[in-house]
This record gives C-alpha cells, structure tokens and sequence, in this order.
C-alpha cells in the first residue's frame, strides 16, 4: 500500500509540474500582425513575435507577377532585441490593443485591413483598422511592415541562391539603398540567408559583399 501511495504521488507531482510547463507556455506573451490588402504583393501575411524575439511569418507574396504564390507554410526568424523590445514596448503603450484602435475616418485612403493581437495570461487584446490615429499603433504598424518587406526580400533572395545566382545583386543593392534611408526592416530577422550568399563563393564577389555589409549594418 505504501509502494502505491509513493507511485501516486510521484504521478501526481510528474502531472502537476507537466500541467504548470503547459500554462507558462500558453502564457507566453506573443504580438500578432495581419495584413489584407488586395492592391499589394504579398495580398495578405501574418506575423507572429514572441517575446524571446522568436517568430513565425506566412505570406502569399510572388517572387515576381508571372510567379505562383508563396508557398504558406510557416517560415521562422528570429528579431533584434532591440526590436523585439520596441514591439513589446509598444503594444504596452497601445494597451495591448484593445478599445478603438481605427480612426472611423472615411476620408482615410484604404491601405489594407491591419490586425494587431497581443495574448498572455492576463490579456487577449485585438484590434482592425485601416488608419488609426495612435502613435504607438503606428509605429508598431511601421516596424511590422518592415519586417515583411525584409522577409520577403529574405524570401526571393533564397530563391535566387538556389536558381538564379546573378539576380541577387539586384535585391541586395535595393536593400542596401533601403538600409541608408533607415528604411529597411529588422535584416536580423534574414541573417541566416544573408550568412549563405556571403559564405558561397560561386556567387558574385560585389553580392557577397553586399550581403556583409547588410548584416553589419553598412
């Protein structure tokens, strides 16, 4: 009787410390961005950032307008710290996306349906507009948008590695030309592919250059 009391505690405390493992990890904070804007390439992607800086993007943006959509699986990146903390920052300042977030005003031209989310243990914030007139929304609409730009940059620049070496000059001079007018979103979030075309040697000596200099920030 004592072997089974033992047993079953030991059951009880394996379930308890699973259960407690499974609640930190559903209340792990997470930023959401949807964007839906038919006139665009990508029409429509979601981003998701945790706070460890992790996060996971899908899009259905063309690698040019002959081609067929992305394909939707998940793709993984990683953000800056400092990035990671402006969205968190922001969706703080935004009181995590809940009350009016949209201007209601009808004048505004359509730029797409945008929803941001924030989720923990405590809030389950959700908010669509099209313009609002929130500064920290904004900002963090700005960051989010850069963020797919890069990945989708990231995104065609491994197609090109793979299937078309000398089209990737191209990309990486516009990143560049972004970079200099502190246009260009977080290149953290492409650094594992920046770090293939710098490292490949059958690929053009002025691309992997330019790889180097977008991930040292140059």
């Amino acid at each position: 009787m004592r072997a089974r009391a033992i047993v079953r505690s030991m059951l009880l405390i394996a379930v308890t410390s699973f259960c407690g493992m499974c609640a930190a990890q559903a209340a792990s904070p997470t930023v959401g961005f949807t964007l839906d804007f038919p006139a665009a390439n990508p029409s429509h992607y979601e981003i998701t950032v945790g706070r460890d800086g992790h996060g996971t993007y899908s899009s259905n943006g063309q690698i040019n307008k002959d081609s067929a959509p992305a394909d939707p699986a998940l793709l993984e990146f990683a953000v800056s710290d400092r990035v990671r903390d402006q969205i968190f920052q922001l969706a703080q300042r935004a009181h995590y996306f809940s009350g009016k977030v949209d201007s209601g005003n009808k004048n505004i031209a359509n730029t797409g349906a945008k929803t941001l989310t924030y989720k923990d243990g405590q809030h389950d914030g959700q908010a669509t507009y099209n313009y609002s007139t929130s500064m920290p929304v904004q900002q963090i609409t700005a960051i989010f948008q850069g963020l797919s730009e890069t990945l989708e940059f990231g995104r065609r620049l491994s197609f090109f590695h793979k299937y078309q070496k000398t089209a990737l000059d191209e990309d990486l001079r516009r990143m560049e030309e972004l970079q200099r007018d502190n246009s260009l979103g977080d290149v953290q979030a492409i650094a594992p592919v920046l770090k293939e075309i710098a490292d490949d040697q059958s690929v053009m000596n002025v691309a992997r250059a330019r790889a180097l200099r977008l991930m040292a920030g140059k």
